[in-house]
């Protein structure tokens, strides 16, 4: 396995951050993780735009997107797969053990790993811990994920394969790496960012393309939801047939299905939407 760490290609063994990388200390970071299909990226184009919002909004410098694209197109030939998962990380490099920043510069690391293609249905819970949409890491996808641990171990104990949170005025807001849409009445509706729900790139793809309307929804929503359905990276659109111990049956039902055949479509039209 070779990867990408702070301008060239090394082996797994040799691929080493410095103990005081503030990504390590602090989380003090930024990530994207990339589909990538026999080699190729998929909608990396926003995926960069998006590390660059996060990099900035953490006061980081922007990432320079010729040398992360170099980095990707390496890693992606030099480790061949059918289906990987590509994780890009820029952090704020070597500095002290504390807050407060070094001066040494970013760190970059680029790595793949194999992944398989998900079903098209699954369960998942809600938990009783909240997003909060006015925080300062708000919409930032950030290496500070211990929260996300923690709630997605919860539902793997309770047999889900993801679980959502309520942002703190009890609206629907996310997953733990996913975001959620509900159809009620025959209209797929998702919650705005305003709820404080991470920008997804499938996110923003399915409401472009399929056609979605942003709502602020309560939490209570999934219990008489006509069908629900998640969107991520490597989940593309997965149905919902379980939330808690509420059964939809069919999943997915008519319109993700619908849904789930646009997004195919015209995702295998352009891999750089």
């Amino acid at each position: 396995m070779k990867i990408w760490l702070d301008g060239e290609l090394r082996d797994m063994e040799s691929a080493r951050v410095s103990v005081f990388d503030h990504g390590l200390t602090v989380g003090d970071g930024v990530f994207e993780t990339v589909k990538a299909v026999d080699g190729k990226p998929f909608a990396l184009t926003r995926h960069l735009d998006r590390l660059t919002r996060s990099a900035r909004g953490l006061g980081l410098h922007d990432p320079d997107h010729d040398e992360v694209r170099r980095a990707c197109t390496a890693v992606l030939a030099a480790n061949p797969m059918p289906l990987g998962r590509l994780r890009i990380t820029y952090t704020g490099g070597h500095g002290p053990l504390g807050s407060d920043r070094g001066g040494h510069g970013p760190t970059l690391v680029v790595a793949l790993g194999e992944t398989s293609r998900r079903p098209d249905s699954t369960a998942v819970i809600t938990v009783p811990w909240t997003r909060n949409e006015r925080g300062a890491l708000t919409g930032l996808k950030t290496t500070s994920y211990a929260e996300n641990v923690v709630a997605l171990a919860r539902a793997h104990q309770e047999g889900a394969s993801e679980a959502l949170f309520a942002n703190t005025v009890g609206q629907l807001c996310e997953g733990t790496g996913s975001n959620v849409f509900v159809v009620l009445g025959g209209e797929i509706h998702t919650p705005p960012i305003a709820s404080g729900c991470l920008p997804g790139i499938t996110r923003a793809l399915a409401v472009e393309w399929i056609g979605v309307r942003e709502s602020d929804l309560p939490l209570e929503v999934l219990a008489g939801a006509d069908e629900i359905f998640l969107t991520s990276t490597l989940r593309d659109i997965q149905a919902v047939h379980r939330v808690d111990d509420r059964e939809l049956v069919p999943a997915p039902g008519p319109v993700t299905a619908k849904a789930m055949r646009i997004f195919e479509e015209r995702a295998g039209q352009d891999l750089d939407p």
